[in-house]
């Protein structure tokens, strides 16, 4: 007889696993027994809670993606300044919390899933989706709207982009130098309004 409350606990248990199983493995190629050993539990009892490996990963890719949620959400608490907004959204992403190899690695494994399962895909967008949103909003309030549309992408692209490179290279800046890298593109898009209207 399976213990009430449990399931929440082992299902946790098996993504904070999966997160550990890819970091060490560097990729996707684990087994459910790697994550269920991990984890202290059977194969069969982790099949229970997923049913497939598929939603294993799936489950801790919302769980990764929730985690960023989360620390964009603490940045922008109480903040109703765009620009001020706009930097917390930047500062979440460079956070210590969100470049901890077992999370960068979760991160680069669910980029290349994205490319063979569509619901890994789908995810990936609601992410990309979101930052978008919320750096579009608070542009909008600084610019007109195709300009906030172009500076939201080069933001993101940023954004992403140094994330894969902290991930997969020794020679970048660090956390704090690539923050300040990435506000100087909207610094940047500031000074050019003001001096051109």
């Amino acid at each position: 007889m399976p213990k009430i409350g449990m399931q929440p606990l082992r299902r946790q248990a098996m993504i904070r696993a999966t997160i550990s199983e890819i970091a060490a493995a560097g990729s996707l190629d684990v087994t459910v027994s790697q994550i269920a050993k991990r984890a202290g539990m059977s194969p069969a009892l982790a099949m229970h809670y997923f049913g497939t490996k598929d939603k294993i990963f799936l489950a801790t890719m919302r769980h990764v993606l929730e985690l960023y949620r989360q620390a964009v959400k603490r940045r922008l608490d109480g903040v109703s300044d765009p620009y001020e907004r706009i930097v917390g959204i930047i500062d979440a992403s460079f956070e210590a919390s969100q470049l901890e190899r077992e999370v960068v690695a979760a991160w680069l494994a669910f980029y290349v899933r994205a490319l063979q399962s569509g619901e890994a895909r789908r995810l990936l967008n609601v992410y990309a989706g979101r930052l978008q949103s919320n750096l579009r909003f608070n542009l909008r309030q600084l610019f007109d709207e195709a300009t906030a549309r172009q500076i939201a992408q080069g933001l993101a692209s940023l954004i992403d982009g140094f994330y894969i490179r902290h991930a997969l290279q020794d020679l970048v800046p660090d956390r704090d130098e690539t923050r300040a890298l990435v506000q100087d593109y909207l610094e940047l898009w500031l000074e050019r309004k003001k001096r051109f209207g």
